[in-house]
């Protein structure tokens, strides 16, 4: 038989249960606009209406206890985390790639009126006019104003493209720096979960957080999560610490970033050759790394080349675009690769065999000046060749030193102009087979047009793919604050009819209490 006072327990859990509702949905409103913050319910449990009493038999039926709250669960969807965490790798990847390359299109500025074709034809158009009038003071210093600033564009491609491939060094440095500030976030708050979970909390708040952070370290690399149960007693519902693994580099199980159940940490050094080149990259326990010790000689240090390295991220797209050592392995010989080595590559060719051709050309003719012959222009000894192509000392003192006529022909002649002029349009100058400077830079121009297309193109693909996940996961976590609206009026009502139910119950004891016994007084 149930207590007198059976229904204001009732009641009151009702109350109770109600209420911790009602603060869950404030909590979510409140927390509707927080990064990273997902929806949190309070579980409603009946109370079970099993008795501990020894003589039970002669119960024919168990009058209902009333309803309590559970555990307060966050609403998530694991299969979406592992969708969106792919789909942000690879667009932190393709973005990257993108931006690199509108860097350089912009460097380049071709086709438009500032860009090194236009110097170029410029330049013949000034060696056109010469061979016209090869005895002509002004055209003569046309010719060598057009040559000079042929070389300082040159120059100057040379050296912004070298400016912004030191600042891809520097934003792979700091996006090391994050990386590693992000697994030590993880591991610390693995530990601040394992501290509370075997008590049976459920940390809801700091699970929020670690998956942010890990949805930030997805955006550099690509990763896999899995968790393994605390110690003691844990909620059913408590998710557990996290192991976070880097994949794409080391052997097939990856390279262990965070290891929950270790509670250690493998932190990522990237080293560079003498020309800025991404040689190696070495993970690490920091725990083990000495004051001014080398990551690379740490004890259980795992190295990854450069060239190896697979993991899809941000970080890959920076190491691509500023450069990276590749080892022959059956010679042992190291060379460079990477977008920026590429184009930087191409336009040191095009400038050592443009001068080497137009060279050869000059000092076949006649100057005005005397009768010897004189290079146009010159490569520095040191340095690329775009970096250091320009119009020699004699040229510039004395313009006379201009080469316009052929051999023997005589002052007034043109011919050699002509020739100088077609240099540029030569197509054994050893570019290529039947390849001139001129269709060698256009060529080079077009691949960097079609690499730079494809990157945004695949950027904005990921992009919307990744939105499309994204919202997938905010239908299940994020707050709706409609939702929460009409959860506050069903919770309220519900407290409401409670409270009703309390002052009934009251009544009716009031009346047992206060008003029974008193007939015949």
């Amino acid at each position: 038989m149930s207590s007198t006072f059976h229904g204001l327990e009732v009641a009151k859990r009702a109350l109770s249960t109600q209420q911790a509702a009602l603060y869950t949905t404030s909590h979510n409103m409140s927390n509707a606009n927080t990064e990273g913050y997902s929806r949190q319910r309070v579980n409603f449990e009946q109370v079970s209406t099993l008795t501990g009493a020894r003589n039970t038999e002669r119960v024919n039926s168990q009058i209902g206890s009333g309803v309590e709250a559970g555990s307060v669960e966050r609403i998530r969807d694991k299969f979406l985390d592992v969708q969106y965490r792919n789909e942000n790798s690879k667009m932190g990847y393709y973005e990257s790639r993108a931006e690199a390359m509108s860097q350089m299109e912009s460097i380049m500025n071709e086709p438009s009126e500032d860009g090194l074709s236009k110097s170029m034809d410029q330049f013949w158009q000034s060696l056109q006019d010469l061979s016209v009038n090869p005895e002509d003071s002004g055209a003569r210093s046309v010719v060598r104003q057009r040559g000079m600033a042929v070389a300082e564009t040159f120059n100057y491609l040379s050296g912004s493209l070298e400016q912004v491939r030191g600042d891809l060094k520097g934003q792979i440095d700091v996006t090391t720096t994050e990386f590693n500030s992000i697994v030590d976030q993880i591991n610390n708050l693995n530990k601040q979960i394992g501290d509370v979970e075997p008590h049976g909390h459920v940390p809801n708040d700091l699970y929020d957080e670690r998956d942010r952070l890990i949805d930030s370290l997805s955006t550099i690399a690509n990763i896999s999560v899995k968790y393994d149960d605390s110690t003691g007693q844990p909620s059913d519902i408590a998710m557990g610490k996290a192991t976070v693994t880097l994949n794409g580099s080391g052997d097939e199980k990856g390279i262990t970033l965070v290891d929950g159940l270790q509670g250690t940490v493998n932190h990522m050094h990237v080293s560079y050759d003498d020309d800025n080149n991404a040689d190696n990259l070495t993970f690490y326990n920091p725990a083990e790394l000495s004051e001014g010790q080398d990551p690379a000689t740490v004890d259980g240090a795992q190295p990854v080349a450069a060239s190896a390295f697979g993991s899809s991220g941000e970080l890959k797209a920076l190491i691509e675009m500023n450069g990276y050592v590749v080892e022959n392995a059956a010679t042992g010989e190291t060379t460079v690769d990477g977008y920026y080595n590429k184009m930087l590559g191409d336009l040191d060719l095009m400038a050592e065999k443009f001068v080497a051709e137009f060279n050869t050309i000059h000092n076949q003719g006649e100057n005005l000046a005397d009768d010897d012959s004189y290079d146009f222009f010159e490569i520095g000894a040191d340095g690329r060749a775009a970096a250091t192509m320009a119009v020699t000392q004699d040229i510039i003192d004395d313009k006379d030193k201009i080469a316009a006529a052929a051999a023997d022909s005589g002052s007034g002649d043109g011919s050699n102009a002509v020739l100088l002029a077609e240099a540029m349009n030569n197509l054994d100058v050893g570019l290529g087979n039947k390849t001139s400077v001129k269709s060698f830079y256009q060529s080079a121009i077009g691949d960097m047009g079609v690499v730079s297309q494809e990157a945004a193109r695949m950027a904005n693909n990921s992009s919307i793919l990744r939105q499309q996940v994204e919202e997938n996961r905010s239908s299940v976590s994020a707050v709706s604050l409609d939702e929460e609206m009409t959860n506050m009026i069903k919770f309220q009502h519900a407290y409401n009819a409670a409270a009703r139910n309390m002052t009934a119950i009251d009544e009716m004891l009031d009346r047992v209490i206060n008003n029974m016994g008193l007939v015949g007084r």
